[in-house]
């Protein structure tokens, strides 16, 4: 459905990464999106009515699920458990995205019928077996793009929320070794995560970590800083929410990695409309 997104050659802080553009796959489906729906985009499902998922309200993946909706014409309702008064009279970004497509939204925990067929519910920020389909299919594209340039071996990273992306990256991709960082909880939250969708440890990812506590949504002046000289130094825009943490963390571990580093580029950047906003109005 989606074209092999490119894989470009780029210098940061001195050092010389691959990065591999899947936001460039759709504005509507970039990143790890596009990945997580694949299956979901691909297949046609009959007898479901409404898609059910929750979440935060500024979620990539809130938006990403109510395009999905829209296209098959589904109902789509989101559950989150509050809404900052400065969004709900200021509605903005993925948030204002996700309305626009119809979207109906309950301030409460997901109340629904489980057992009701004709609902689709799909776990916070799209972690579902589901994604791996997706997901193979980008391991094929690094594996392809390895053999016709002769690259023997690849280190692999990339920030995590629930860390589906990762996880699903090292189960297709055996012989390479894939390293994230937990930007939403910590190592332990993480290691939950990846329990709640595959058992068998031997292929979860390589979970690197900053020394300081990261509170996830939080603004934090070397977030921004870091995110203005990958811009000066890449032109390539990245996410504001994960991707700095992202590289604060890649850099800190550097002297780590022995093989040449993929870091993907897993979009998002729809979130930043509304991330800009709030960085303005803390430092002006």
């Amino acid at each position: 459905m989606f074209d092999p997104s490119p894989i470009e050659s780029i210098s940061f802080e001195g050092y010389d990464f691959f990065i591999k553009r899947d936001d460039l796959i759709s504005k509507e489906f970039s990143g790890n999106k596009a990945r997580k729906l694949y299956y979901y985009l691909i297949n046609d499902f009959p007898n479901i009515k409404k898609i059910i998922s929750y979440g935060s309200i500024q979620s990539n993946s809130m938006y990403s699920i109510s395009v999905l909706a829209k296209l098959k014409g589904l109902e789509f309702e989101y559950f989150t458990d509050h809404i900052p008064l400065y969004i709900e009279q200021n509605p903005q970004g993925n948030y204002l995205y996700a309305l626009n497509n119809g979207m109906k939204l309950h301030i409460s925990k997901p109340n629904f019928d489980k057992n009701d067929k004709s609902i689709l519910f799909i776990e916070e920020g799209a972690r579902d077996k589901k994604a791996q389909y997706g997901l193979k299919v980008l391991a094929d594209e690094i594996i392809k793009y390895k053999k016709e340039n002769n690259i023997d071996k690849l280190d692999i990273f990339l920030p995590s929320g629930t860390g589906t992306t990762a996880l699903y990256l090292q189960k297709y991709m055996p012989h390479s070794t894939i390293y994230t960082t937990p930007c939403v909880g910590d190592s332990s939250y993480l290691l939950e995560q990846f329990n709640m969708l595959e058992s068998d440890k031997s292929i979860y990812p390589k979970i690197l970590s900053i020394d300081k506590k990261h509170h996830f949504g939080k603004l934090y002046r070397e977030n921004y800083e870091i995110w203005l000289k990958l811009q000066t130094q890449t032109k390539i825009e990245f996410d504001l929410l994960y991707d700095p943490l992202g590289w604060r963390v890649l850099l800190s571990n550097i002297d780590r990695f022995s093989n040449p580093i993929l870091y993907i580029h897993q979009g998002g950047l729809l979130g930043n409309e509304s991330m800009l906003k709030r960085y303005k109005r803390k430092y002006n």
